[in-house]
């Protein structure tokens, strides 16, 4: 699998762009790439991959990048058993990579940005079950260790199930 970094994309996108033979994609969610995203880079969630194939007939390059750069990895490993015969290129470290190079991004929305959300509603389900426990019943505790039990699971894999709970809130539509 190729990779490259933050750097050497933002000089490709930008002699790039216009080449109708090289394609940027973004694999976040939806809602993750209204919230923050790369001028000149188009939405193509990872769980749609598979419906826009026929977008990449005649690329010669497609790079990816996700917010950290395990989906555009997981992209890349399905576009490759897909059949897709464009060099696929990750781009390390994705959006987290590029916002500490201080390159600018888009935003189409003012919600709060979801992983801010999921650490909000996690802290406050903590706190939650901590002063639960105390003052109502000693088994509100499981509620603490449940939702740190998540949160090592999310660091651990990458998958976050509350983020995928949050997405489905409609506020988030």
């Amino acid at each position: 699998m190729k990779h490259i970094s933050t750097t050497s994309f933002k000089e490709v996108l930008d002699t790039e762009k216009n080449n109708s033979t090289v394609d940027f994609i973004n694999v976040c969610t939806t809602v993750e790439y209204k919230e923050k995203h790369i001028e000149g880079v188009r939405s193509v969630p990872f769980d749609e991959i598979e419906s826009h194939l026929g977008e990449f007939k005649g690329k010669k390059t497609i790079y990816i990048h996700c917010r950290s750069g395990n989906r555009s990895q997981k992209a890349i490993k399905i576009l490759e058993d897909l059949g897709v015969e464009a060099e696929l290129v990750s781009v390390e470290g994705g959006l987290l990579s590029w916002d500490a190079a201080g390159f600018q991004t888009l935003s189409l929305t003012k919600k709060l940005p979801l992983m801010r959300q999921v650490m909000l509603a996690a802290g406050t389900l903590v706190l939650l079950g901590y002063v639960l426990s105390v003052t109502v019943h000693s088994a509100f505790i499981f509620l603490s260790v449940f939702v740190g039990a998540g949160l090592a699971v999310s660091g651990l894999t990458g998958w976050c199930g509350m983020a995928l709970i949050l997405l489905k809130m409609p506020w988030n539509k």
